[in-house]
């Protein structure tokens, strides 16, 4: 037991002094879950619009300046006819355009109804959605505004009540998503460096041939990645709640036995990959592209998976990741509790011991 102690404590002095490893380690989770909080979202904020009013009345004004007076959009420009609308959408400079049309004001109290078109470049699909979703909603608490004093017969008012996430905040979406890719990727892919730097060095064999029993060496290599990604989840989780404000609302303590327990899902993986590849470089292309993409990709951390065609739903249930994500959004935007998730879990263990059962089987025949 002191021979197996003082390896691992040997393979913490090894990742200590490699500063390349130390980077990776910790500089890349800090650096994605910045970039992913700050720069990534689908909110709309300020976004130049343009505007075409061939009525040019008090209620157009009006409408006008309350678009102009939200933090949504800024108003870039005021064009005089349609012909000008495509030439500023290929200029660039604006990502809408509203054409409000003649006699606005006259046909509004005439015939109760007006027309505003509202015109979106769709190169960007979903912030072509979002921003007419946004001048929508707009347009509709205005007209609510100037009827509040007339009374219709019948009418259905939705009243619409968003949960777990009232301020549709899309970091809310990200660090769930961030935090499994970074526990995915630096588990596994600094795992299957490691003993596959070994093997390209041909320092395994020494290992294996010392008093130590092979299981133990692949443990004695594994249980320092177990302790750094445990830091590195402490990490994400600590700058999510005081940088990004995202709530907690279940049991820490359920989030990070989950969190240990996808690490471990990993770092399985990660031996797994290692039994396949020879060298650092075979171990590093795999490591990237065999699970950043499907990660990305197919766990639900950016694209909804029952928008997706069958068959990659079906593939989608073989990424750890997508069990993951599912359970840190359950405990900490919804507040389930172990109840909720044991089935997820159930699936992330099954997958752990079948990665293990493997590996071990292939190192067996590696190590003939």
């Amino acid at each position: 037991m002191k021979r197996f102690i003082g390896f691992i404590k040997k393979e913490f002095y090894h990742i200590f002094r490699d500063k390349r490893s130390l980077f990776i380690l910790f500089g890349m989770p800090i650096a994605q879950i910045m970039l992913f909080g700050f720069a990534i979202t689908n909110e709309i904020n300020n976004v130049d619009i343009a505007i075409l009013n061939n009525s040019k009345d008090a209620t157009t004004e009006e409408i006008i300046n309350k678009l102009n007076s939200s933090s949504y959009f800024s108003i870039k420009e005021f064009i005089q006819n349609e012909n000008e609308i495509e030439a500023i959408f290929k200029k660039g400079h604006v990502k809408a355009v509203l054409n409000f049309e003649a006699d606005f004001s006259k046909k509004l109290s005439t015939k109760n109804n007006a027309n505003v078109q509202i015109i979106t470049d769709a190169t960007d699909p979903n912030t072509a959605n979002t921003i007419s979703n946004y001048v929508s909603a707009i347009l509709q608490n205005y007209t609510q505004t100037i009827n509040k004093n007339v009374t219709i017969t019948y009418q259905i008012i939705p009243k619409t009540r968003m949960v777990y996430n009232q301020e549709l905040k899309s970091v809310f979406m990200f660090v769930p998503g961030v935090m499994t890719i970074i526990l995915m990727l630096v588990s596994a892919m600094m795992t299957s460096i490691s003993i596959t730097r070994e093997k390209e060095l041909g320092t395994m064999e020494i290992l294996l041939v010392s008093p130590l029993k092979p299981f133990q060496v692949i443990v004695g290599k594994v249980v320092p990645y177990i302790f750094l990604s445990i830091v590195n989840a402490i990490i994400i989780i600590i700058l999510s709640i005081f940088v990004f404000n995202m709530p907690v609302q279940g049991s820490l303590f359920l989030l990070g036995i989950e969190s240990i327990l996808f690490i471990i899902t990993s770092l399985s993986l990660g031996i797994l990959i290692s039994t396949v590849s020879v060298t650092q470089q075979t171990a590093m292309m795999i490591s990237l592209m065999g699970l950043m993409l499907p990660v990305i990709l197919l766990s639900g951390f950016i694209f909804p998976i029952t928008s997706m065609p069958l068959p990659l739903q079906i593939i989608s249930n073989i990424i750890p990741a997508k069990w993951f994500i599912i359970i840190v959004k359950g405990i900490m935007l919804k507040g389930v509790g172990f109840t909720f998730i044991w089935k997820e879990t159930l699936i992330l263990v099954g997958m752990t011991l079948f990665f293990i059962v493997l590996s071990t089987k292939k190192y067996k025949i590696r190590l003939e």
